[in-house]
């Protein structure tokens, strides 16, 4: 990964989680000026040892680009709408939120910084926080392709590839939504293939070894099914709670797009029994143990 491209950009962030702190540590090594705000201060303070600058107020990372990559839509209605931080961002601003938001808040994001004068770019990321560390995320990007063109350097940085997928930021979202309800029945199919060869003394993680090597030697296939190989799901890099939501999302943006996804509603289904197991907080790999307990195996 080459980190050093251009000229030095003034950018804010706001929301710090594992992948915000890694996507500014990157942007700093670039050389750009980040200022940086959250909720809880450990992380900025952390992020100002490698050069970060920390504002008091997340309004004060509006101005010039401000990336913003926060859980949900919630957090992104209390802490950018609700103060009314898009009224008095500075002129020529751009906003690009890079969080898995749903297809509907996307749309009325879109017009209230339109409202504003607000430039806005919808920007998820395909990864996991070491992914994140290594620049080397994939980034569903959508809005006004000046915008992006302007903010591409800093996309550059964080991500390996910048995938354009329209004008609308909302396509963005339903891109991103749609690759995390994908990831989600490619971890239950692993699950429920793993058990049922088990039943025949093949142990999962044999076969899910001869698959992931040849016919779904993927990403996605490979990493899963270590995880579930291995049952591994502490420290989770991606939350099993995280996911619940994110298939609420899918079903959320089908329903708006009238269309049917079964299999989405099985997934949620799955998710939300994990979550009452109290399994919420274990990587979504442990969807892998919801179909152990549905085929009466020893969790």
């Amino acid at each position: 990964m080459v980190l050093t491209r251009g000229v030095s950009m003034d950018v804010g962030f706001i929301g710090l989680g594992a992948m915000g702190r890694a996507m500014v540590a990157n942007l700093l090594k670039a050389g750009h000026r980040v200022r940086v705000w959250n909720r809880s201060r450990a992380p900025m303070d952390e992020l100002a040892r490698e050069g970060a600058e920390p504002v008091e107020e997340a309004r004060l990372a509006f101005g010039g680009v401000v990336i913003s990559m926060l859980a949900d839509d919630e957090a992104m209605r209390e802490i950018i709408l609700a103060p009314r931080l898009l009224e008095t961002a500075p002129a020529g601003t751009v906003h690009v939120n890079m969080a898995t938001i749903s297809v509907r808040f996307a749309e009325q994001l879109a017009a209230e910084h339109q409202r504003h004068g607000v430039q806005y770019v919808a920007a998820p990321v395909f990864g996991r926080p070491d992914v994140a560390a290594a620049g080397q995320l994939n980034i569903v990007a959508a809005g006004d392709a000046a915008a992006l063109d302007r903010v591409q350097p800093l996309l550059d940085v964080i991500g390996q590839r910048t995938w354009r997928v329209g004008p609308e930021p909302r396509q963005a979202n339903a891109v991103k939504v749609a690759g995390n309800f994908m990831i989600a029945a490619a971890i239950e199919s692993m699950a429920e293939a793993g058990v049922m060869v088990e039943r025949y003394g093949v142990p999962a993680g044999e076969m899910l070894n001869v698959l992931t090597s040849t016919l779904f030697a993927a990403p996605v296939y490979k990493n899963y099914g270590a995880l579930i190989a291995e049952r591994r799901y502490e420290p989770a890099a991606f939350r099993l709670a995280l996911g619940l939501k994110d298939m609420r999302l899918v079903l959320e943006a089908a329903d708006s797009g009238r269309t049917p996804m079964p299999f989405a509603s099985v997934l949620r289904d799955h998710l939300l029994e994990a979550v009452a197991q109290g399994q919420g907080e274990w990587d979504w790999a442990a969807l892998a143990e919801v179909a152990r307990r549905h085929a009466g195996l020893v969790v």
